[in-house]
Parts: structure tokens; sequence; C-alpha cells
């Protein structure tokens, strides 16, 4: 996606026209289960009746059932768009392990959005990131870099929050989390879809700047996962021009 971009319109450039409705996964899940039980929602897809979803479903509650038999009943019951299907999964995650908790997420994601396209004739588009969102929002982890490695003072820990507050709060996003380790710091932002994200950020920075000039133009932003300071450190020391600000 260009700089000047932002996702809405995208959605609606790869679209030709905006669906009527937009749905946000709400829930922070990996992408690699993301892309496991999509991948195996479509490849079972006709193995599943409505019939069957009476038989199946009594399954999913019983002890001597597998683990991936479960995961492969709960995708294969989520492409039915019948109430029944929804309410078994709407149970199903209510009871279950966390290890089949994201799974049954996304499988009870699916059939909603199956069960209002047709009940509402509506076209929908699905938007899941590793890290969620929620209404027209989606959340992004921000890492932030001082300038010559230089550890952050109090002073300018209170800049930085100040600033990205305010910038934050002028674009109907706002700031979830901030935290500092030495010259690094990183937020967890909910910003709207609408929003040109490097445009929002650029500004933020310079108007930290105005108070020491501290902060690197860069910075490394994703909604794909979180990452601990350690993860940032070691990326840092393989990509060496991001503390030359060449980035």
């Amino acid at each position: 996606m260009e700089e000047h971009e932002n996702i809405y319109d995208k959605i609606k450039e790869l679209l030709g026209s905006l669906p009527s409705q937009l749905k946000v996964l709400e829930e922070k899940i990996d992408i690699e289960l993301q892309l496991e039980f999509f991948e195996h929602s479509r490849r079972i897809r006709d193995s599943f009746n409505p019939d069957s979803v009476a038989n199946d479903s009594r399954k999913l509650f019983l002890s001597e059932v597998t683990i991936e038999e479960k995961k492969n009943i709960l995708a294969g019951i989520a492409t039915i768009p019948i109430v029944e299907s929804y309410r078994v999964i709407e149970r199903f995650l209510k009871e279950t392990p966390g290890i089949l908790k994201n799974w049954a997420i996304l499988a009870l994601q699916e059939n909603r959005m199956l069960l209002e396209s047709i009940l509402l004739d509506e076209s929908h588009v699905f938007i899941s990131t590793g890290l969620g969102g929620k209404g027209n929002k989606l959340r992004y982890f921000i890492v932030l870099f001082g300038k010559e490695h230089k550890d952050f003072t109090d002073l300018q820990k209170k800049i930085i929050r100040t600033e990205f507050e305010i910038c934050l709060g002028q674009h109907n996003s706002e700031l979830e989390e901030l935290n500092f380790s030495g010259y690094l710091a990183n937020l967890l932002a909910m910003i709207p879809m609408t929003v040109i994200i490097k445009q929002l950020f650029s500004k933020a920075i310079d108007e930290c700047n105005q108070y020491g000039d501290f902060l690197l133009s860069n910075f490394i932003i994703t909604n794909v996962k979180e990452l601990s300071f350690d993860e940032i450190r070691e990326y840092v020391k393989s990509q060496k021009n991001i503390c030359e600000g060449e980035i």
C-alpha cells in the first residue's frame, strides 16, 4: 500500500466499490492460526451439510473426541449458514478450553458473516489482522527510536505520551498502551481505516521533536503482532540503517 493511501480506499479500489458492511475481527489472534483456519474451512466446505449439524455438534462436547476432530467440526459447521450452527459454536466458545478458543472465535465469526449476508441480503468484507480491532478501527503496534541510542529522559517520555495522545485524538484514534525501554518506545493504538497511517505518526514525531529533536523520523508499524523489546533490539542489529535515519 502506498504511503498516501488508507485501508478504506484500498478496499474500494480492490473491489470496485465498497461493500454494505465491513466487519473487523476484534480479538488478537495469530495470523498463522487464522490462515490455517480459513484454508481448513475452504478445504472441507463441501463435506458438511445442514442435516449433519446436530450429530456433529454433539461430538464437540465429548471428551473422547480429539482436538483435531473438533477443529474439523467447528470449521465445517461454520460454513453452514443456519441459526443452529451459530448457536452451537457460540455455546462451545463459552465452554471451550484455551487451546480451541481462538479457533472457535474464527468459526463463530465466519458463520455470523454467512448468516448476515443471507438474512440481510448485504455484501460483507471481513477484515482480520493479528492485532484485531473494533468497528471501523484497527489496532497497530508502533516502535519509536531515540536518536543515537540515547535513553529517553522522564521529560521526553512525557512529551511522547502527550503529543501522541493529541495527534491520535485529532484523528479519532486512541492510545491504548505506551511502554519504554532505554532508547525504545512502543505503542498500541486503535486507528480508523480512513486514516493515512504514515502521515499521522510522522506528524506526531515532528511535534515531539519540537522539544529537542530526540526522535528518529523512522518508525516500525505493524498490525500483525506485538514485538518484545528484545525482538526489537535484535531487529535493530540486523537493520543498521534504522538508527542512521535511512530506512
